[in-house]
């Protein structure tokens, strides 16, 4: 069932109450009762209308009702309904914003960006903050650089649009001079730099598919060079990637996610990365914030947690993206937001080294 015809589903009055439910619990993190419901909803109504208000929305999912009490709890569809229906963003004044660029820290390395924007996200959300290294397939080469090494052993040195610095070591054909490698390095820079890795093995590719037979000695040679730097002998790999994490200890704060096992799955899932940078990767094609929410994410591990995530740019191409995960009782009017801008900062960052 959609968003649109969840809506249709139920009433305004049955939206109202389920969205100060959420509200009430998301602040407490408690079943919330009809008593304290009524009082919240400022609605003069009886005890026994509410109830049934109230039984009707756990009919239709959007409420369960603990073992343990009388009141409710919001369930992953009650969640959705309220996140893609019901929500009230708090718009960051421009106070946060200068707050944000200010607290941001800049000097260094592209990582010491990437390890800043994960503390950040923790520290204003208090939640655990995740940042995906920027993608080296996705990030524009600026500019490449070939260094002698021994006999047929060249050091590659790929300078990105980030300003970081990759170096490989790869074999060639024969054995090159200083000077034959700076030529080489001038015309695949001259011909490649501005595109992104990916983007360069397919021109490799087609070039020396099409026009081969009418390249002189330098394009050929240059060609066979590229294609050992840029790995077009299998230019369908792409390493799934990296991230940093802070704050995974805030977790310990909710008490949906202080069970020992729990916090368990959690810890490893951050150790072994592979579930969230599947998750992660799942956002690089995504249009401006996503989230997930329990078991929407495919992964046991994060069946109570939500993930938001938002991808960061550099020059207009999405790089990586980053994130918050925590309960799902997350202050989705606050964080979405903080993780939208965050995004928008750090990849605004990136893009002026």
């Amino acid at each position: 069932m959609t968003a649109s015809s969840l809506d249709k589903a139920i009433s305004e009055r049955a939206q109202h109450f389920l969205k100060v439910l959420i509200e009430r619990y998301i602040r407490d993190g408690q079943p919330v009762g009809s008593r304290t419901l009524a009082k919240d909803a400022g609605l003069d109504l009886s005890p026994a209308t509410i109830r049934n208000v109230m039984a009707d929305l756990e009919d239709l999912g959007f409420v369960a009702s603990p073992h343990t009490s009388a009141g409710r709890i919001p369930t992953v569809s009650g969640y959705r309904l309220f996140v893609d229906s019901l929500l009230s963003l708090k718009p960051l004044d421009k106070t946060m914003l200068r707050q944000l660029e200010r607290q941001l820290d800049t000097r260094g390395a592209a990582s010491g960006l990437v390890d800043s924007a994960s503390r950040l996200l923790s520290n204003l959300t208090h939640l655990a903050g995740v940042v995906m290294v920027p993608k080296h397939n996705q990030v524009r080469v600026k500019q490449i650089e070939f260094v002698p090494l021994s006999d047929v052993r060249v050091l590659t040195v790929i300078v990105t649009s980030a300003g970081e610095v990759y170096n490989r070591i790869i074999e060639t054909s024969r054995v090159f001079n200083r000077s034959e490698l700076e030529q080489l390095s001038n015309y695949i820079t001259g011909h490649y730099a501005g595109n992104d890795l990916a983007g360069i093995r397919r021109l490799v590719v087609r070039e020396m598919q099409e026009t081969r037979r009418h390249l002189d000695a330098l394009m050929v040679q240059a060609l066979e060079v590229a294609s050992a730097a840029f790995g077009v002998e299998d230019p369908g790999s792409d390493e799934l990637g990296d991230f940093v994490v802070a704050g995974q200890t805030n977790l310990m704060d909710f008490d949906e996610l202080a069970q020992m096992d729990s916090l368990r799955s959690l810890f490893n899932a951050f150790t072994e990365k592979q579930e969230i940078l599947h998750l992660l990767d799942r956002s690089l094609e995504a249009d401006g914030v996503q989230i997930f929410i329990g078991e929407e994410s495919g992964y046991s591990t994060l069946k109570d947690c939500s993930v938001i995530t938002a991808p960061y740019e550099i020059d207009s191409e999405v790089v990586g993206v980053l994130g918050v995960i925590g309960p799902t009782r997350i202050a989705y009017d606050r964080v979405i937001p903080i993780v939208d801008i965050t995004a928008k900062i750090l990849g605004s960052a990136l893009a002026s080294r």
